[in-house]
Protein backbone atom coordinates (compact mmCIF):
# COMPACT_ATOMS: atom_id res chain seq x y z
CA UNK A 1 0.00 0.00 0.00
CA UNK A 2 1.10 3.57 -0.63
CA UNK A 3 1.26 5.84 2.39
CA UNK A 4 1.54 9.62 2.38
CA UNK A 5 2.05 10.49 6.03
CA UNK A 6 3.39 8.97 9.17
CA UNK A 7 1.10 9.23 12.18
CA UNK A 8 1.33 7.76 15.63
CA UNK A 9 -2.29 7.66 16.76
CA UNK A 10 -3.63 6.94 20.24
CA UNK A 11 -7.29 5.96 20.38
CA UNK A 12 -7.36 4.10 23.68
CA UNK A 13 -10.66 4.91 25.34
CA UNK A 14 -11.04 1.74 27.33
CA UNK A 15 -7.82 1.58 29.37
CA UNK A 16 -7.51 2.35 33.03
CA UNK A 17 -6.19 5.89 33.37
CA UNK A 18 -3.30 4.98 35.65
CA UNK A 19 -2.20 2.18 33.35
CA UNK A 20 -2.06 4.43 30.30
CA UNK A 21 -0.46 7.29 32.21
CA UNK A 22 2.27 4.93 33.38
CA UNK A 23 2.94 3.83 29.82
CA UNK A 24 2.91 7.42 28.58
CA UNK A 25 5.57 8.34 31.13
CA UNK A 26 7.73 5.59 29.67
CA UNK A 27 6.95 6.53 26.08
CA UNK A 28 10.17 8.41 25.44
CA UNK A 29 12.12 5.17 25.47
CA UNK A 30 10.28 4.05 22.34
CA UNK A 31 11.90 6.85 20.35
CA UNK A 32 15.41 6.27 21.65
CA UNK A 33 16.70 5.32 18.19
CA UNK A 34 15.51 8.60 16.61
CA UNK A 35 17.73 11.66 16.33
CA UNK A 36 16.94 14.03 19.20
CA UNK A 37 17.34 17.77 18.92
CA UNK A 38 19.48 17.59 22.06
CA UNK A 39 21.91 14.96 23.30
CA UNK A 40 20.36 11.50 23.51
CA UNK A 41 19.36 10.13 26.89
CA UNK A 42 20.99 6.91 28.09
CA UNK A 43 19.34 3.73 26.91
CA UNK A 44 16.69 2.51 29.30
CA UNK A 45 14.90 -0.77 29.82
CA UNK A 46 11.66 -1.22 27.85
CA UNK A 47 8.42 -0.18 29.60
CA UNK A 48 6.46 -2.96 31.26
CA UNK A 49 2.71 -3.41 31.40
CA UNK A 50 1.26 -2.80 34.86
CA UNK A 51 -0.27 -5.74 36.78
CA UNK A 52 -3.71 -6.87 35.62
CA UNK A 53 -6.06 -9.21 37.44
CA UNK A 54 -7.01 -11.52 34.59
CA UNK A 55 -5.57 -14.82 33.48
CA UNK A 56 -6.36 -15.76 29.85
CA UNK A 57 -7.77 -19.20 29.19
CA UNK A 58 -5.37 -21.77 27.70
CA UNK A 59 -5.65 -21.57 23.93
CA UNK A 60 -6.19 -24.86 22.10
CA UNK A 61 -7.10 -23.57 18.66
CA UNK A 62 -5.10 -23.41 15.41
CA UNK A 63 -1.74 -21.63 15.34
CA UNK A 64 -1.11 -18.24 13.78
CA UNK A 65 0.47 -19.95 10.77
CA UNK A 66 -2.58 -22.20 10.29
CA UNK A 67 -5.01 -19.29 10.61
CA UNK A 68 -3.01 -17.22 8.13
CA UNK A 69 -3.01 -20.06 5.62
CA UNK A 70 -6.80 -20.46 5.93
CA UNK A 71 -7.26 -16.73 5.39
CA UNK A 72 -5.15 -16.86 2.24
CA UNK A 73 -7.08 -19.88 0.98
CA UNK A 74 -10.67 -18.94 1.80
CA UNK A 75 -10.86 -15.17 2.28
CA UNK A 76 -10.56 -12.39 -0.27
CA UNK A 77 -7.08 -11.27 -1.39
CA UNK A 78 -7.90 -7.63 -0.54
CA UNK A 79 -7.57 -8.45 3.18
CA UNK A 80 -4.30 -7.36 4.74
CA UNK A 81 -2.71 -7.76 8.16
CA UNK A 82 -0.29 -5.86 10.34
CA UNK A 83 3.31 -6.77 11.12
CA UNK A 84 5.72 -8.99 9.28
CA UNK A 85 4.66 -11.74 11.67
CA UNK A 86 0.92 -11.15 12.26
CA UNK A 87 -0.61 -11.47 15.71
CA UNK A 88 -3.08 -14.26 16.43
CA UNK A 89 -5.41 -12.52 18.91
CA UNK A 90 -7.55 -15.04 20.80
CA UNK A 91 -8.88 -13.21 23.86
CA UNK A 92 -9.63 -9.71 25.08
CA UNK A 93 -10.33 -8.24 28.49
CA UNK A 94 -10.97 -4.54 29.02
CA UNK A 95 -7.95 -2.61 27.68
CA UNK A 96 -5.88 -5.71 26.87
CA UNK A 97 -5.62 -8.32 24.14
CA UNK A 98 -3.97 -11.74 24.42
CA UNK A 99 -2.29 -13.81 21.71
CA UNK A 100 -2.17 -17.59 21.40
CA UNK A 101 0.73 -17.82 23.83
CA UNK A 102 -1.03 -15.74 26.48
CA UNK A 103 1.12 -12.66 25.87
CA UNK A 104 -0.68 -9.48 26.83
CA UNK A 105 -0.89 -6.35 24.65
CA UNK A 106 -2.28 -2.92 25.39
CA UNK A 107 -4.96 -2.35 22.75
CA UNK A 108 -4.26 1.32 22.08
CA UNK A 109 -6.21 1.16 18.81
CA UNK A 110 -9.40 0.08 20.64
CA UNK A 111 -10.41 -2.37 17.91
CA UNK A 112 -10.09 0.38 15.27
CA UNK A 113 -11.73 2.98 17.51
CA UNK A 114 -14.59 0.63 18.31
CA UNK A 115 -14.16 -0.77 21.83
CA UNK A 116 -15.48 2.20 23.80
CA UNK A 117 -15.99 0.48 27.17
CA UNK A 118 -13.42 -2.33 27.18
CA UNK A 119 -13.21 -5.79 25.67
CA UNK A 120 -15.80 -8.16 27.14
CA UNK A 121 -17.10 -5.61 29.63
CA UNK A 122 -19.14 -7.69 32.13
CA UNK A 123 -22.23 -5.44 32.19
CA UNK A 124 -22.43 -5.24 28.41
CA UNK A 125 -21.89 -8.99 28.05
CA UNK A 126 -24.63 -9.62 30.59
CA UNK A 127 -27.13 -7.55 28.63
CA UNK A 128 -26.21 -9.29 25.37
CA UNK A 129 -26.40 -12.81 26.83
CA UNK A 130 -29.68 -12.20 28.68
CA UNK A 131 -31.35 -10.88 25.53
CA UNK A 132 -29.88 -13.69 23.40
CA UNK A 133 -31.44 -16.25 25.71
CA UNK A 134 -34.87 -14.63 25.34
CA UNK A 135 -35.03 -13.53 21.70
CA UNK A 136 -32.14 -13.21 19.28
CA UNK A 137 -33.95 -11.75 16.32
CA UNK A 138 -37.15 -9.90 15.54
CA UNK A 139 -37.58 -7.16 12.97
CA UNK A 140 -39.42 -3.86 13.30
CA UNK A 141 -42.62 -5.35 11.85
CA UNK A 142 -43.24 -6.49 15.44
CA UNK A 143 -42.99 -4.53 18.67
CA UNK A 144 -40.06 -5.06 21.02
CA UNK A 145 -39.00 -2.80 23.84
CA UNK A 146 -35.23 -3.07 23.25
CA UNK A 147 -35.10 -0.97 20.07
CA UNK A 148 -37.46 1.65 21.53
CA UNK A 149 -35.49 1.86 24.79
CA UNK A 150 -32.21 2.20 22.91
CA UNK A 151 -33.57 4.87 20.56
CA UNK A 152 -34.86 6.84 23.55
CA UNK A 153 -31.50 6.60 25.31
CA UNK A 154 -29.63 7.72 22.20
CA UNK A 155 -32.00 10.60 21.44
CA UNK A 156 -31.50 11.89 24.97
CA UNK A 157 -27.80 12.31 24.19
CA UNK A 158 -28.47 14.53 21.16
CA UNK A 159 -28.76 18.34 21.14
CA UNK A 160 -31.45 20.41 19.47
CA UNK A 161 -34.20 18.63 17.57
CA UNK A 162 -32.13 15.57 16.65
CA UNK A 163 -34.67 13.11 17.99
CA UNK A 164 -35.45 10.51 15.30
CA UNK A 165 -33.23 7.41 15.16
CA UNK A 166 -32.63 4.90 12.37
CA UNK A 167 -30.58 1.83 13.30
CA UNK A 168 -28.26 0.17 10.79
CA UNK A 169 -25.29 -2.22 10.95
CA UNK A 170 -22.18 -0.15 10.19
CA UNK A 171 -20.75 3.31 9.64
CA UNK A 172 -20.75 2.90 5.86
CA UNK A 173 -24.43 1.98 5.94
CA UNK A 174 -25.19 4.94 8.22
CA UNK A 175 -23.49 7.37 5.83
CA UNK A 176 -25.29 5.81 2.85
CA UNK A 177 -28.63 6.43 4.55
CA UNK A 178 -27.67 9.97 5.58
CA UNK A 179 -26.71 10.85 2.00
CA UNK A 180 -29.99 9.48 0.69
CA UNK A 181 -31.91 11.50 3.30
CA UNK A 182 -30.07 14.67 2.30
CA UNK A 183 -30.87 14.20 -1.38
CA UNK A 184 -34.53 13.34 -0.79
CA UNK A 185 -35.12 16.17 1.65
CA UNK A 186 -33.44 18.91 -0.36
CA UNK A 187 -34.34 17.71 -3.84
CA UNK A 188 -30.69 18.30 -4.81
CA UNK A 189 -28.07 15.72 -5.80
CA UNK A 190 -24.63 17.22 -5.28
CA UNK A 191 -22.77 16.34 -2.07
CA UNK A 192 -19.68 18.00 -0.62
CA UNK A 193 -17.01 16.18 1.35
CA UNK A 194 -13.50 17.04 2.51
CA UNK A 195 -10.27 15.91 0.92
CA UNK A 196 -8.52 13.36 3.17
CA UNK A 197 -11.91 12.21 4.49
CA UNK A 198 -13.06 8.65 5.08
CA UNK A 199 -16.80 7.91 5.17
CA UNK A 200 -16.93 4.25 4.15
CA UNK A 201 -16.11 1.77 1.43
CA UNK A 202 -19.51 0.86 -0.01
CA UNK A 203 -20.34 1.69 -3.61
CA UNK A 204 -21.88 5.04 -2.65
CA UNK A 205 -19.84 6.13 0.36
CA UNK A 206 -16.63 5.43 -1.52
CA UNK A 207 -17.47 8.62 -3.39
CA UNK A 208 -17.52 10.62 -0.14
CA UNK A 209 -14.17 9.13 0.85
CA UNK A 210 -11.20 11.12 -0.44
CA UNK A 211 -8.20 8.86 0.12
CA UNK A 212 -7.13 6.99 -3.00
CA UNK A 213 -5.89 4.01 -0.97
CA UNK A 214 -9.52 3.16 -0.24
CA UNK A 215 -11.16 4.10 -3.57
CA UNK A 216 -11.91 1.73 -6.44
CA UNK A 217 -12.27 3.19 -9.96
CA UNK A 218 -16.06 3.07 -10.14
CA UNK A 219 -18.69 5.79 -10.82
CA UNK A 220 -19.00 7.99 -7.75
CA UNK A 221 -21.67 10.42 -8.86
CA UNK A 222 -22.27 14.09 -8.00
CA UNK A 223 -19.76 14.33 -5.15
CA UNK A 224 -17.30 17.20 -4.74
CA UNK A 225 -14.24 17.32 -2.47
CA UNK A 226 -13.14 20.65 -1.04
CA UNK A 227 -9.92 21.77 0.61
CA UNK A 228 -9.11 20.04 3.89
CA UNK A 229 -8.88 22.46 6.86
CA UNK A 230 -5.72 20.79 8.17
CA UNK A 231 -3.92 23.11 10.64
CA UNK A 232 -0.60 21.28 10.18
CA UNK A 233 -0.38 20.80 6.41
CA UNK A 234 -3.16 22.98 5.00
CA UNK A 235 -2.21 26.10 3.04
CA UNK A 236 -4.13 28.36 5.43
CA UNK A 237 -2.81 26.74 8.61
CA UNK A 238 -5.38 27.20 11.39
CA UNK A 239 -7.22 30.01 9.58
CA UNK A 240 -10.68 28.50 9.17
CA UNK A 241 -11.92 31.42 7.06
CA UNK A 242 -9.61 30.57 4.16
CA UNK A 243 -10.86 26.99 3.98
CA UNK A 244 -14.49 28.06 4.41
CA UNK A 245 -14.11 30.48 1.49
CA UNK A 246 -13.01 27.52 -0.65
CA UNK A 247 -16.34 25.81 0.08
CA UNK A 248 -18.23 28.96 -0.88
CA UNK A 249 -16.24 29.28 -4.11
CA UNK A 250 -16.68 25.61 -4.96
CA UNK A 251 -20.44 25.82 -4.61
CA UNK A 252 -20.49 28.94 -6.77
CA UNK A 253 -18.17 27.69 -9.52
CA UNK A 254 -18.10 23.89 -9.26
CA UNK A 255 -21.76 23.00 -8.69
CA UNK A 256 -25.20 24.04 -9.90
CA UNK A 257 -25.31 26.40 -6.95
CA UNK A 258 -27.70 24.14 -5.05
CA UNK A 259 -26.37 21.20 -3.04
CA UNK A 260 -27.86 18.28 -1.14
CA UNK A 261 -25.46 18.34 1.75
CA UNK A 262 -22.04 18.58 3.34
CA UNK A 263 -20.48 15.77 5.38
CA UNK A 264 -17.38 15.75 7.53
CA UNK A 265 -15.67 14.17 10.48
CA UNK A 266 -14.61 16.56 13.25
CA UNK A 267 -11.32 14.73 13.67
CA UNK A 268 -10.40 12.75 10.57
CA UNK A 269 -9.63 9.25 11.80
CA UNK A 270 -8.38 7.20 8.86
CA UNK A 271 -6.88 10.40 7.46
CA UNK A 272 -4.47 10.66 10.40
CA UNK A 273 -6.16 12.15 13.48
CA UNK A 274 -6.52 15.55 11.78
CA UNK A 275 -8.68 17.95 13.80
CA UNK A 276 -10.42 20.55 11.67
CA UNK A 277 -9.35 24.19 12.02
CA UNK A 278 -11.22 25.87 14.90
CA UNK A 279 -14.46 27.54 13.83
CA UNK A 280 -14.51 25.91 10.40
CA UNK A 281 -17.80 24.02 10.66
CA UNK A 282 -19.78 27.02 11.88
CA UNK A 283 -18.86 29.00 8.76
CA UNK A 284 -19.30 26.08 6.37
CA UNK A 285 -22.66 25.00 7.81
CA UNK A 286 -23.97 28.52 7.19
CA UNK A 287 -22.73 28.47 3.58
CA UNK A 288 -24.15 25.01 2.85
CA UNK A 289 -27.56 25.81 4.30
CA UNK A 290 -27.77 28.98 2.20
CA UNK A 291 -27.14 26.75 -0.84
CA UNK A 292 -30.12 24.57 0.09
CA UNK A 293 -28.12 21.75 1.67
CA UNK A 294 -28.15 19.95 4.99
CA UNK A 295 -25.13 19.36 7.24
CA UNK A 296 -24.09 15.84 8.23
CA UNK A 297 -21.69 15.06 11.09
CA UNK A 298 -19.86 11.73 10.81
CA UNK A 299 -19.37 10.70 14.45
CA UNK A 300 -18.35 7.12 13.70
CA UNK A 301 -14.99 7.61 15.42
CA UNK A 302 -15.32 10.83 17.44
CA UNK A 303 -18.63 10.11 19.17
CA UNK A 304 -19.50 8.83 22.64
CA UNK A 305 -17.09 10.98 24.63
CA UNK A 306 -13.86 9.98 22.94
CA UNK A 307 -12.77 13.61 22.50
CA UNK A 308 -13.04 14.10 26.26
CA UNK A 309 -14.20 17.71 26.12
CA UNK A 310 -17.57 16.82 24.58
CA UNK A 311 -19.82 13.80 24.05
CA UNK A 312 -19.98 14.46 20.30
CA UNK A 313 -17.13 15.68 18.15
CA UNK A 314 -19.25 18.30 16.36
CA UNK A 315 -19.82 20.03 19.70
CA UNK A 316 -16.15 21.02 19.73
CA UNK A 317 -16.95 23.26 16.75
CA UNK A 318 -20.03 24.82 18.34
CA UNK A 319 -22.51 23.53 15.74
CA UNK A 320 -25.64 21.38 15.59
CA UNK A 321 -25.86 19.23 12.42
CA UNK A 322 -29.05 18.29 10.62
CA UNK A 323 -28.06 14.61 10.50
CA UNK A 324 -25.59 12.67 12.65
CA UNK A 325 -24.14 9.28 11.75
CA UNK A 326 -22.48 6.92 14.21
CA UNK A 327 -21.15 3.37 14.57
CA UNK A 328 -18.09 1.69 16.15
CA UNK A 329 -18.18 2.92 19.77
CA UNK A 330 -21.97 2.76 19.84
CA UNK A 331 -21.83 -1.03 20.19
CA UNK A 332 -18.42 -1.74 21.78
CA UNK A 333 -17.83 -4.34 19.05
CA UNK A 334 -21.39 -5.22 18.07
CA UNK A 335 -22.28 -4.70 14.37
CA UNK A 336 -24.27 -1.58 15.06
CA UNK A 337 -24.68 1.89 13.56
CA UNK A 338 -27.25 4.66 13.65
CA UNK A 339 -28.47 7.79 11.92
CA UNK A 340 -30.11 10.50 14.03
CA UNK A 341 -31.96 13.40 12.43
CA UNK A 342 -34.87 15.79 12.89
CA UNK A 343 -38.53 14.78 12.51
CA UNK A 344 -38.80 17.05 9.46
CA UNK A 345 -35.95 15.38 7.58
CA UNK A 346 -37.02 11.91 8.73
CA UNK A 347 -40.46 12.43 7.25
CA UNK A 348 -39.12 12.17 3.69
CA UNK A 349 -38.33 8.51 4.27
CA UNK A 350 -42.04 7.73 4.55
CA UNK A 351 -42.45 8.26 0.79
CA UNK A 352 -41.49 4.61 0.34
CA UNK A 353 -40.85 1.57 2.55
CA UNK A 354 -37.60 1.99 4.47
CA UNK A 355 -36.64 -1.26 6.18
CA UNK A 356 -33.53 -2.84 7.65
CA UNK A 357 -33.64 -6.53 8.57
CA UNK A 358 -30.98 -6.42 11.26
CA UNK A 359 -30.95 -2.72 12.19
CA UNK A 360 -31.85 -2.41 15.86
CA UNK A 361 -32.36 -6.13 16.41
CA UNK A 362 -33.01 -7.05 20.08
CA UNK A 363 -29.49 -8.26 20.88
CA UNK A 364 -27.70 -5.25 19.38
CA UNK A 365 -30.21 -2.86 20.94
CA UNK A 366 -29.80 -4.39 24.39
CA UNK A 367 -26.02 -4.28 24.03
CA UNK A 368 -26.04 -0.72 22.69
CA UNK A 369 -28.17 0.55 25.56
CA UNK A 370 -25.81 -1.17 28.01
CA UNK A 371 -22.90 0.65 26.35
CA UNK A 372 -24.58 4.03 26.89
CA UNK A 373 -25.17 3.20 30.54
CA UNK A 374 -21.62 1.99 31.13
CA UNK A 375 -20.11 5.07 29.51
CA UNK A 376 -22.15 7.25 31.87
CA UNK A 377 -21.71 5.10 34.97
CA UNK A 378 -17.94 4.82 34.59
CA UNK A 379 -17.52 8.46 33.46
CA UNK A 380 -15.64 7.49 30.30
CA UNK A 381 -15.84 10.96 28.78
CA UNK A 382 -14.12 12.42 31.84
CA UNK A 383 -11.60 9.59 31.67
CA UNK A 384 -10.80 10.46 28.06
CA UNK A 385 -10.33 14.10 28.99
CA UNK A 386 -8.02 13.39 31.92
CA UNK A 387 -5.87 10.66 30.41
CA UNK A 388 -5.84 12.35 27.01
CA UNK A 389 -4.64 15.62 28.53
CA UNK A 390 -1.81 13.80 30.27
CA UNK A 391 -0.91 11.90 27.11
CA UNK A 392 -0.91 14.98 24.89
CA UNK A 393 1.26 16.82 27.41
CA UNK A 394 3.81 14.02 27.58
CA UNK A 395 3.85 13.64 23.80
CA UNK A 396 4.41 17.38 23.56
CA UNK A 397 7.45 16.94 25.79
CA UNK A 398 8.75 14.29 23.40
CA UNK A 399 8.21 16.64 20.47
CA UNK A 400 10.47 19.19 22.14
CA UNK A 401 13.14 16.53 22.49
CA UNK A 402 12.92 14.66 19.19
CA UNK A 403 12.99 16.35 15.78
CA UNK A 404 11.33 13.33 14.17
CA UNK A 405 8.01 14.36 15.77
CA UNK A 406 6.58 17.02 13.50
CA UNK A 407 3.17 17.40 15.10
CA UNK A 408 1.17 16.31 18.14
CA UNK A 409 -2.57 16.80 17.77
CA UNK A 410 -6.05 15.67 18.72
CA UNK A 411 -8.38 15.67 21.70
CA UNK A 412 -9.07 13.28 24.52
CA UNK A 413 -8.09 9.81 23.43
CA UNK A 414 -8.14 10.50 19.71
CA UNK A 415 -4.57 11.70 19.41
CA UNK A 416 -1.99 11.71 16.63
CA UNK A 417 1.76 12.22 16.31
CA UNK A 418 3.07 12.95 12.84
CA UNK A 419 6.61 11.71 12.14
CA UNK A 420 8.80 13.62 9.69
CA UNK A 421 12.45 13.62 8.65
CA UNK A 422 12.49 17.40 8.19
CA UNK A 423 10.26 19.66 10.26
CA UNK A 424 10.47 22.55 7.80
CA UNK A 425 9.61 20.51 4.71
CA UNK A 426 7.42 18.07 6.71
CA UNK A 427 8.88 15.14 4.78
CA UNK A 428 7.19 11.87 5.82
CA UNK A 429 9.47 9.64 7.91
CA UNK A 430 8.52 6.42 6.12
CA UNK A 431 11.53 4.26 6.92
CA UNK A 432 11.64 5.32 10.56
CA UNK A 433 7.94 4.68 10.96
CA UNK A 434 8.30 1.18 9.54
CA UNK A 435 10.98 0.41 12.15
CA UNK A 436 8.85 1.76 15.00
CA UNK A 437 5.87 -0.12 13.67
CA UNK A 438 7.57 -3.46 14.25
CA UNK A 439 9.42 -2.51 17.44
CA UNK A 440 6.34 -1.27 19.28
CA UNK A 441 4.64 -4.61 18.85
CA UNK A 442 7.45 -6.28 20.73
CA UNK A 443 7.29 -3.77 23.57
CA UNK A 444 3.84 -3.49 25.09
CA UNK A 445 1.74 -1.94 22.36
CA UNK A 446 -0.48 -3.03 19.52
CA UNK A 447 0.02 -1.07 16.33
CA UNK A 448 -2.11 -0.05 13.38
CA UNK A 449 -1.71 1.65 10.01
CA UNK A 450 -3.91 3.50 7.55
CA UNK A 451 -3.80 5.77 4.49
CA UNK A 452 -0.94 7.50 6.21
CA UNK A 453 1.35 5.10 8.03
CA UNK A 454 -0.20 4.95 11.49
CA UNK A 455 1.27 3.65 14.68
CA UNK A 456 -1.04 3.47 17.67
CA UNK A 457 0.60 4.00 21.03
Amino acid sequence: MAFRRQIVRATLQNANGNNFAQLARAGGRCLSSASPSSSAAPADSPPQLPPFDHRPKPYKGPSAEEVLQKRKTYLGPSLFYYYQKPLNIVEGKMQYLFDESGKRYLDAFAGIVTVSAGHCHPEILKAIVEQSELLQHATTIYLHHAIADFAEGLAEKMPGNLKVVYFVNSGSEANELAMMMARLYTGNLEMISLRNAYHGGSSNTIGLTALNTWKYPIPQGEIHHVMNPDPYRGIFGSDAAGYAKDVEDHIAYGTSGRVAGFISETIQGVGGAVELAPGYLKMVYDTVRKAGGVCIADEVQTGFGRTGSHYWGFETQGVIPDIVTMAKGIGNGLPLGAVVTTPEIASVMSQKIQFNTFGGNPVCSAGGLAVLRVLDKEKRQQHCAEVGSHLIGRLGDLKEKYDIIGDVRGRGLMVGIELVTDRKEKTPAKAETAVLFEQLRDLVFTVSESRRTVLTV
